[in-house]
């Protein structure tokens, strides 16, 4: 196959999704996203999956790729209704966190033009160690960035869900008339091998019969020399 089949483009997706999800891994750490990290985890692992299956032409990986791809672009949706609160979700809940902590995403206090100011509690009892933070001056309010990091997800799986059934579609016909082994045959290998094998036991049995049929017949030699004996 050459560069410019769907062989190669699939592992060109496959190496934008992985670098995608790096990318993105790295900010759900600096976050404290604990849901998105797993998530993120897994489809690296499941990408670089498929990328190995594409490369050593291993189509069983593929399909495990493409099933994936489903279920992240499920993912992705959910993530995009949570940020725009849809479905009775809320961006300002814990449910990424494991409620685990109160962390946002790490692009509301460090989104492009956003500027943190930090003003002490002190007056408040019980409150003396702790800071209020306001972020000021967003050209882009961060749950924009997370939606528009996942609608991206989105985008680069159905492209390569729709690879990855072509490359499959491919590999197995591939198979289907081409024997890695022996060339261009339409029996298997193990075929040839059983024909030696059948004509030897056919030939063995052929022996064992005529050798059976000989004893016999000797066996019988010595009954007929008395018949003649008795004849004279």
């Amino acid at each position: 196959m050459g560069c410019c089949t769907g062989r190669c483009t699939l592992i060109f997706l496959c190496t934008l999704q992985l670098l995608a999800a790096l990318e993105r891994q790295v900010f759900d750490f600096l976050g404290y996203q604990w849901a998105p990290i797993l998530a993120n985890f897994l489809h690296i692992i499941i990408v670089i999956l498929g990328l190995f299956g594409t490369i050593q032409y291993r189509p069983r990986y593929i399909v495990v790729y493409a099933i994936w791809t489903a279920v992240w672009v499920t993912w992705n949706i959910f993530i995009i209704c949570f940020y725009l609160e849809v479905g009775g979700l809320s961006k300002d809940s814990e449910l990424l966190t494991f409620n685990i902590s109160r962390h946002q995403s790490w692009w509301s206090e460090n989104g492009p033009g956003c500027v943190r100011k930090e003003a002490s509690m002190s007056g408040i009892a019980g409150l003396d160690s702790h800071s209020y933070i306001s972020v000021i001056g967003c050209a882009l309010e961060y749950r924009y960035i997370e939606v528009m990091h996942s609608s991206f997800q989105i985008l680069i799986a159905l492209v390569g869900f729709v690879y990855a059934c072509y490359v499959v579609s491919v590999f197995t016909e591939e198979e289907d008339s081409f024997d890695f082994i022996g060339g261009f045959d339409p029996f298997p290998l193990y075929h040839v091998n059983e024909k030696p094998t059948n004509l030897l036991f056919k030939q063995t049995y052929l022996l064992h019969s005529q050798t059976k049929n000989k004893i016999k017949i000797a066996d019988y030699q010595p009954e007929a020399t008395c018949l003649r004996g008795l004849r004279k």
